[in-house]
């Protein structure tokens, strides 16, 4: 990482774009100290299915914070011209939440902050922590033809509630406030016909 002059912070709303980077106003913002999935990567599940972590790493940390308004203490600047910063959204520490609920790993190589949440998520097997994935680092050294496919048809979104397993296509009503939790045994589905097999029904809305 590059060094960054001294700067006040950073202060707006938060519009997500992957699981460690931010636009916070008009400034694009890595979060200091933490290493969350590539949008891209694929991971398994304990089951050995093929899963979206990225994508799902991503979807959870919209729930979170798109659109809260953080404050935000410049670190450096990394090589693509980011800011490094660590955020806080209410007086929390934005980095320390994500990885404590198991959506971003410690970065060690920058930062020991994180250190002891990561390990308490990892003990309580909490997020990513539930899946086979590697580190997001080993995942951009791959080459390309090296990482495995996510299928960007894989959509559907399998929810467990109180009415059973259903499953939520997009356009539907629910669609978009449907968060999927793999460790409730909730899954994203590529057809509808792949959900029906596995014993989810489709949503009537």
């Amino acid at each position: 990482m590059l060094g960054l002059p001294a700067r006040a912070e950073v202060t707006g709303k938060i519009r997500v774009i992957d699981g460690d980077t931010f636009d916070v106003g008009d400034m694009r913002v890595r979060l200091h100290g933490i290493d969350a999935p590539e949008q891209d990567q694929p991971c398994k599940t304990e089951f050995g299915t093929d899963y979206a972590c990225g994508d799902w790493v991503t979807s959870q940390v919209r729930q979170l914070y798109h659109g809260a308004v953080a404050i935000c203490d410049p670190i450096t600047q990394d090589r693509y011209g980011r800011t490094v910063a660590k955020c806080f959204v209410d007086g929390e520490d934005v980095g320390g939440r994500l990885v404590s609920d198991g959506l971003a790993y410690a970065f060690r190589k920058y930062s020991m902050d994180y250190d002891l949440d990561e390990k308490a998520a990892f003990v309580a097997e909490r997020g990513l922590h539930g899946f086979d994935l590697q580190l997001p680092a080993q995942h951009r050294r791959s080459p390309p033809r090296a990482r495995l496919a996510v299928n960007a048809e894989c959509v559907i979104k399998g929810n467990i509630s109180s009415g059973g397993k259903i499953f939520h296509v997009p356009g539907q009503e629910h669609y978009d406030k449907t968060v999927i939790t793999p460790s409730k045994g909730e899954r994203l589905f590529c057809s509808e016909g792949e959900a029906i097999a596995a014993g989810w029904r489709r949503a009537r809305r």
